[in-house]
């Protein structure tokens, strides 16, 4: 006999078989807290705010076409020990179909020493290229025009200094700025609270971002002048839900910011972008990424009072994650890459990089890079995924999954609120107790087999993992070394004390710091250099802990 209710179908059909075979777990929580169903029906489902893709509040996605059209930016990061190095990692990316560019920068360049700088010992082009001058970064682009490609750079305390090196070198190619495109991180917020690649306090941190802000809008148009990143709050441990909250918190703090140093909201917030992790838990994802957009129209439209439909639009970059990389098993991270990316594209993102296979022993080699941009590939061409708009919409789980992180998400925004702002949280350990918490409970879910990760705490093998890595070459970092050395010893010292003079003085007042950033980058004043004298008039910040 067929239920005629979904409490009926329980009753009479799903108890009963519950009781002759036992479900594999005690609960199906997922890991924000979501109770999850057995099924769902129509009345687990709100649709009456789903609208269409393109129209507010974009839930189904940007464009009314979306990959129909044009499918989304291949945005494969990577940089590795030298300048020289990376230019050639780029052009092998782009020759093979790579359609955009994702810099990674090493610990001193994001931390505001140069490579010849005592602490920068040991970690020159470990995590990313090094970048001291603009020697470096013509190097860097050598051979790639910047009105042909967009360039991503993953820089937050040093944004405004690289970001004026690549506005130095567009104007040495003769490209005019309103033809360059791409993205800076400039996420000072989410460093305090996640990542820790910060230098100066809050305050002055965000006047230098606000800063960037009112000159892209002025002077390039099309520079996307922050990426507001999840990612890196997902990484240390923040649940989806968390990583939505605080991501759109510290968002706020940003757009309030720049209203409050005279900047009209319409002005600047098209050019914000967002930077989310895609998981493992597929569902989730796709449903996470549908309440973003959703969320971050109404706090634009509804909250900040913006007229521009695209100040409305959560446009973002997805990466999927890192965390879930083992360094056992390797090929397994093909697999878990692959899927991770199907639920940002099934989501609507707008570009998307796929980690590789070795990237939790070293960093991708070409071979391995490469089939990370074939995977995207194949994704969009071979699969039919892109052929539809949000085809998981309407689907009862995925509409109820998406109003739950909304909601929830939006509590923890309230809650944010009442504690003075992310700044306010920030300052009170808020964010970074919450991530911890999370990310212990999923270690000891781990350390006890509720969770399971494939060859890690189940079906292990006892063959060693034995791949070729990408080795970092010696040599690479005394050229990086030796064309440093070179660059300060031939450019004209009292022109580089002329423009620290006034980048010094710009700091001190009121004045928008990026033109006189771009001055010294133009005479080849370092990062370093830039670095300090920014903490001599700013301070540093020490350390945000709950603890």
């Amino acid at each position: 006999m067929k239920s005629n209710s979904k409490s009926n179908w329980i009753k009479n059909v799903l108890q009963p078989t519950i009781k002759r075979r036992i479900e594999r777990k005690p609960d199906f929580d997922n890991r924000s807290g979501i109770k999850l169903e057995t099924v769902y029906d129509h009345t687990d489902a709100t649709q009456s705010n789903l609208g269409y893709p393109g129209e507010y509040p974009y839930t189904r996605g940007l464009q009314p076409n979306m990959y129909r059209g044009k499918v989304w930016t291949m945005r494969q990061y990577a940089g590795l020990a030298s300048a020289e190095e990376s230019n050639e990692r780029y052009k092998f990316l782009l020759n093979s179909g790579q359609s955009g560019l994702s810099v990674a920068f090493d610990l001193p360049t994001q931390t505001g020493y140069d490579s010849d700088h005592p602490l920068a010992l040991g970690e020159i082009g470990r995590a990313g290229v090094p970048i001291s001058s603009l020697a470096d970064m013509e190097v860097l682009f050598k051979e790639i025009p910047l009105n042909k490609v967009t360039t991503s750079m993953t820089i937050n305390s040093t944004a405004s200094i690289l970001l004026a090196m690549y506005i130095a070198l567009a104007k040495k190619q003769n490209i005019p700025l309103d033809q360059i495109g791409g993205t800076v991180q400039n996420d000072i917020l989410k460093e305090y609270i996640a990542r820790g690649t910060y230098i100066f306090p809050p305050t002055p941190s965000m006047r230098l971002v606000t800063d960037l802000f009112q000159y892209c809008a002025e002077q390039v148009p099309k520079w996307n002048t922050i990426s507001i990143s999840g990612y890196h709050m997902r990484e240390a441990g923040a649940t989806a839900v968390q990583e939505l909250a605080f991501t759109f918190s510290n968002a706020v703090e940003y757009v309030q910011s720049a209203i409050n140093a005279g900047l009209d909201v319409d002005s600047f917030a098209p050019r914000l972008s967002f930077f989310f992790v895609a998981q493992s838990d597929l569902f989730e994802e796709v449903s996470k990424f549908r309440a973003a957009r959703r969320m971050w129209a109404n706090i634009m439209r509804n909250h900040f009072k913006a007229k521009n439909p695209r100040s409305w639009m959560c446009r973002f970059h997805t990466q999927t994650a890192g965390v879930t990389l083992t360094a056992q098993q390797p090929d397994n991270n093909v697999v878990r890459s692959t899927l991770q990316g199907l639920s940002a594209i099934l989501g609507g993102t707008q570009s998307l990089h796929v980690n590789s296979r070795d990237e939790a022993l070293s960093l991708p080699t070409p071979e391995s890079a490469e089939l990370s941009l074939r995977t995207q590939q194949i994704l969009a061409h071979e699969t039919r995924i892109t052929d539809t708009v949000d085809p998981l919409g309407g689907s009862y789980y995925i509409e109820n999954l998406t109003d739950q992180i909304e909601l929830k998400a939006n509590s923890y925004i309230d809650q944010i609120k009442d504690m003075g702002g992310a700044l306010g949280a920030i300052q009170q350990g808020f964010q970074i107790k919450e991530i911890h918490d999370s990310a212990y409970k999923l270690q000891q879910d781990v350390e006890n087999n509720h969770e399971t990760v494939v060859g890690v705490n189940a079906f292990q093998t006892t063959d060693p993992t034995i791949i070729p890595i990408q080795r970092i070459d010696p040599d690479q970092t005394k050229n990086q070394l030796k064309r440093l050395a070179k660059v300060k010893s031939e450019r004209n010292p009292d022109e580089v004390e002329k423009r620290l003079h006034a980048l010094r003085m710009a700091a001190s007042s009121t004045q928008n710091i990026m033109p006189f950033m771009i001055d010294a980058v133009e005479n080849y004043v370092t990062v370093g250099e830039i670095s300090d004298a920014l903490r001599s008039v700013f301070g540093e910040q020490k350390e945000f802990s709950p603890f």
